[in-house]
């Protein structure tokens, strides 16, 4: 079996959906006896088993320009002879090297395949992870407009695409990015979409429990007639947590209904988001901060009432797929990467506005055996991104990148190939 090497910036001590993925994708890689290495930012240098099979190495590196609760491995940690990355890599002589990051380490992607970087003799498979679209985030933290959608077009045509010898996006959303990027290139490279996955085994509806439930209602300051929102996720800006506020404001407390929100998570922004919740929702929203014990989340997961999921632009989302299988009906925007699995069968989708989403709240509490109805038919929904199929197919497939690479027959047909082009980027259309 092959080594695999992963790479990623989206890592820290709070982390969400990357991390998770990464964690499962290391306890298959041990269940399986393969060899597995993950390289992320810290604070300091350090290295952390991870299983017989798997090691964690945490590359000393600064804090993030545009969300200072990350920090961002620079092109300083693999450029040089004594850089950090570069004598991981030397020490460790992965079969394949995948990169979840589209603007500081793709360009140690760039160096593998040219054979820069650690010479002629060490030419590893390298794979693009999409997690994430480009476009999006350079709206929400630069600026939208044509200029920013310009900038990202041709960055992930000429400065992202061509680093890797393939790629992999975790949902038709994220990979829509990737279509307009492979037009044009002299090199053929193919896109997979795999899917993220669930913990069915943790969050599930029989955590529900009344004296659980109502530890929770006391929490948020609620009574017998609360109905229980949460959110669980980051608190920064691509989330669209100002749609959180608005809802509340259409949801308001009267003589037969009382909304509470319960928010699990942390971030950036949380400061500031406390601070909103208190002047437009006095004592109708309750913190609970990032809680690390996972069986503890799974908890608050099965006894709230509703999982709202405000984000439109979602790359896939692991949190609304964890509500679903813990039994919570689940409302989020008929948009982005989670109708890779939300469907209105399973769901409760509309558009992302306030207004929307307070009456689908309102319906779902109105209409018990639809929701019924729907909430079993998510967790069967769920039971399908499991994390154990979902790693084994991940796994696989780095296999066969590997050996498509290697001279090998193409095993599992890709989403889409890029097309042919000169140097210019045009596309050469084949003769009919």
């Amino acid at each position: 079996m092959i080594k695999t090497l992963h790479l990623t910036n989206a890592w820290h001590a709070t982390s969400g959906g990357i991390a998770t993925f990464y964690r499962a994708l290391l306890t298959a890689a041990n269940e399986r006896g393969q060899r597995m290495r993950l390289i992320v930012p810290g604070e300091s240098d350090a290295v952390e088993a991870a299983g017989k099979y798997g090691r964690i190495y945490f590359v000393r590196a600064p804090r993030a320009p545009l969300n200072s609760s990350y920090r961002i491995l620079l092109p300083e940690s693999f450029v040089g002879r004594g850089a950090a990355i570069r004598q991981i890599l030397d020490e460790e002589r992965p079969d394949l090297v995948e990169v979840c990051d589209k603007y500081t380490l793709p360009y140690l992607s760039g160096l593998l395949r040219q054979k820069w970087l650690l010479g002629s003799d060490f030419r590893p498979v390298t794979v693009g992870l999409s997690c994430e679209r480009m476009d999006e985030n350079f709206a929400t933290y630069i600026g939208k407009g044509s200029v920013g959608a310009t900038f990202s077009r041709v960055y992930m045509k000429w400065l992202y695409f061509p680093m890797f010898d393939h790629h992999i996006a975790v949902s038709q959303h994220t990979a829509e990015e990737l279509i307009p990027a492979s037009r044009g290139h002299k090199v053929r490279r193919g896109v997979w979409v795999c899917p993220m996955g669930v913990d069915c085994n943790r969050f599930r509806p029989d955590r529900r429990q009344e004296q659980l439930r109502r530890t929770l209602i006391g929490k948020s300051g609620g009574d017998e007639r609360t109905t229980l929102l949460l959110y669980a996720g980051r608190l920064a800006a691509e989330k669209n947590l100002s749609l959180l506020v608005e809802l509340m404001e259409h949801l308001p407390c009267d003589a037969e209904n009382d909304y509470r929100l319960l928010i699990a998570g942390d971030g950036v922004m949380r400061a500031s988001f406390e601070k909103l919740c208190e002047q437009r929702l006095p004592g109708r929203v309750r913190f609970l901060g990032h809680l690390p014990d996972r069986e503890e989340l799974a908890s608050v997961y099965a006894n709230a009432d509703v999982f709202i999921h405000p984000n439109p632009r979602e790359p896939f989302g692991i949190a609304p797929l964890e509500a679903m299988a813990a039994g919570l009906a689940l409302v989020a925007p008929r948009s982005g990467g989670l109708l890779s699995y939300a469907t209105d069968r399973n769901a409760w989708l509309g558009e992302a506005d306030a207004c929307t989403f307070a009456g689908l709240v309102r319906r779902i509490v109105a209409c018990p055996d639809e929701r019924r109805s729907k909430t079993e038919l998510a967790r069967t929904t769920a039971e399908q991104y499991g994390w154990p199929a979902v790693t084994a197919r991940y796994l696989s497939l780095y296999e066969s990148l590997y050996a498509l690479c290697r001279g090998g027959q193409e095993v599992t047909a890709p989403h889409f190939y890029s097309t042919a082009g000169n140097r210019l980027g045009i596309e050469i259309r084949p003769a009919t």
